[in-house]
């Protein structure tokens, strides 16, 4: 006799697994099961089939019933890029970029990432914890149950490694899974022009990171006004070598051949690509690399182009979405405003922006049970009021999040948002 359910999530109009057999449509890679349901026991998944088909002897009295309310049911969202946690308040670039500021004079101004670094750097550890669980809270009310978050405020080793150490705490303070990434090559720090140096100290560091455990990921800023590709190779190749994936900035604000480069470095994701060309696009179908794209950061930059998803999906690249989470070019939580941005500035439809946040997040961080719903699979859900997916992504910047399960527990419950 099967074990009776934790939880059981039913009543939902479709669920989608997002665990499809490769290389097909996006609605196929989806797998929806209509009037499906989920059956979960310590903390993953037990079953999943049309409701019709549940077997009853697994539901028992101390099974707790989720109802999805005829809505859609899907994995729990995965934010596969984030800088959420800093201090400071950077607010005033908004208005600079509003009269027509770009970046790179911000930043030259003294601006940009260097201010957080300051900021950062002056506060406590408790104060970025303070700080970043407000955030954290509003990812989970977008439906968001695994988040990667990067240091890179820090750039010096002291606050680097405390950074890491800081998002490991919040792991344990919410329910979001996190998942670090290690940035030392962010921006050259205030007050230093040895970049030789700066990058030789980094790779120091980054042994430590990585023999403590401290990150799963690496990640450099691809960028004129950042880190250029031949200088970067060393501290890239070390991370590799010491088990770290690899999470690249890329072909952001200009063409600088850096999804080739993320391709010729084995990487598992290649993020921005506002400005990426045709040889770019083949060289991530050919090498695997998954795309990450950041449509709130186009949008607050008011960058000329946008990453194009549809020749991107076009060319086979698995596509993920992000909400860029961060002070400056990315200041929102709001993974719902990214999702339809990624319909109407990067070509995506609304199935393959939910593969984005679902199955393509996944990816991005080198994890194939995120964002799908399999038996044996975590039991991460998120429930949806919204009849399909085009209702999802046409009400902008608007949550329909109803429920969040988490390892098999409802860790937020939002009847306010229903059917919106």
């Amino acid at each position: 006799m099967s074990r009776p359910f934790d939880l059981l999530v039913r009543n939902a109009r479709t669920l989608f697994t997002a665990d499809g057999p490769a290389g097909g449509t996006a609605e196929q890679l989806l797998a929806p099961i209509p009037r499906g349901a989920v059956g979960i026991h310590d903390a993953q998944v037990a079953w999943i089939g049309p409701e019709a088909d549940l077997p009853r002897e697994s539901i028992s009295p101390s099974t707790r019933v989720v109802d999805a309310g005829d809505g859609l049911v899907a994995p729990g969202f995965v934010d596969a890029h984030t800088h959420l946690v800093w201090a400071g308040d950077r607010s005033h670039e908004f208005t600079l970029r509003c009269a027509g500021a770009d970046y790179l004079s911000i930043a030259r101004a003294g601006g940009g990432i260097a201010s957080t670094v300051r900021a950062v750097r002056a506060a406590s550890d408790e104060l970025l914890i303070t700080l970043a669980l407000p955030r954290l809270q509003r990812l989970l009310a977008q439906g968001i149950t695994t988040a990667e978050v990067k240091s890179g405020y820090g750039l010096d080793a002291q606050t680097e490694l405390r950074m890491l150490r800081v998002i490991d705490l919040l792991g344990a303070r919410q329910p979001i899974r996190l998942l670090r990434t290690f940035l030392w090559p962010h921006a050259m720090p205030p007050g230093t022009t040895d970049r030789e140096e700066y990058l030789a100290r980094g790779r120091k560091v980054l042994r430590d990171v990585a023999h403590a455990g401290l990150a799963r990921f690496a990640d450099a800023f691809i960028e004129e006004g950042a880190f250029g590709q031949d200088e970067l190779r060393p501290f890239l190749e070390e991370a590799r070598a010491l088990g770290l994936g690899l999470k690249l900035h890329v072909d952001q604000l200009r063409a600088g051949q850096g999804a080739e480069y993320a391709a010729s470095l084995g990487a598992l994701s290649a993020d921005h690509l506002e400005s990426i060309g045709p040889e770019g696009i083949a060289a991530l179908g050919k090498a695997r690399v998954t795309a990450v794209l950041l449509p709130t950061a186009t949008l607050v930059l008011r960058l000329p182009r946008h990453a194009p998803g549809r020749a991107l999906v076009d060319a086979g690249v698995g596509v993920a979405v992000a909400t860029n989470c961060n002070p400056g070019s990315a200041p929102t939580e709001n993974l719902s405003l990214a999702m339809s941005l990624a319909c109407l500035q990067n070509g995506l439809t609304p199935a393959e922006v939910l593969l984005g946040v679902t199955r393509w997040g996944g990816e991005a961080l080198g994890d194939s049970s995120l964002g799908r719903v399999r038996v044996g699979g975590p039991a991460d859900l998120v429930v949806l009021g919204a009849p399909d997916l085009d209702h999802l992504v046409a009400h902008l910047a608007t949550s329909h999040v109803q429920t969040v399960v988490r390892a098999g527990r409802i860790v937020l419950r939002s009847d306010a948002n229903a059917r919106c």
